[in-house]
């Protein structure tokens, strides 16, 4: 029952995101929208429940299959990309690049403010 709760919650922020997207007209997926929203409630509890954890822990450790239909997309409409392959190439390797950057300036800061804490306690 603790998964399925945490279930609601990830759908929930997600038909958030979505809402938020249709009324405001922002050029941003709903499900990005809706993390935003999340990460931003889970900041301000300064926690994440256990049963969001748990259901989070379950499709990160599936989530090689929710990326496989956009591979298999790109795949089935690669006439759609000739001549793109070079752009398409480079924005990988800089998508890449930033989301690996960016995930270890979090993860440094992250790491800092958890060493600060734990000074003053």
């Amino acid at each position: 029952m603790s998964m399925l709760r945490g279930f609601l919650i990830l759908v929930l922020f997600f038909l958030l995101g979505e809402a938020l997207r249709l009324v405001f007209l922002v050029p941003v997926s709903g499900g990005v929208l809706g993390m935003i929203l999340m990460t931003f409630t889970l900041m301000l509890r300064g926690r994440v429940s256990d049963a969001l954890a748990s259901s989070s822990q379950a499709l990160i450790s599936i989530l090689v299959l929710l990326i496989m239909p956009g591979v298999v997309g790109v795949f089935f409409m690669a006439s759609q990309f000739s001549g793109q392959w070079l752009a398409v190439a480079a924005a990988l390797l800089l998508g890449t690049f930033l989301s690996v950057l960016s995930t270890l300036l979090l993860m440094k800061g992250v790491m800092r403010l958890s060493a600060r804490e734990q000074g003053h306690d």
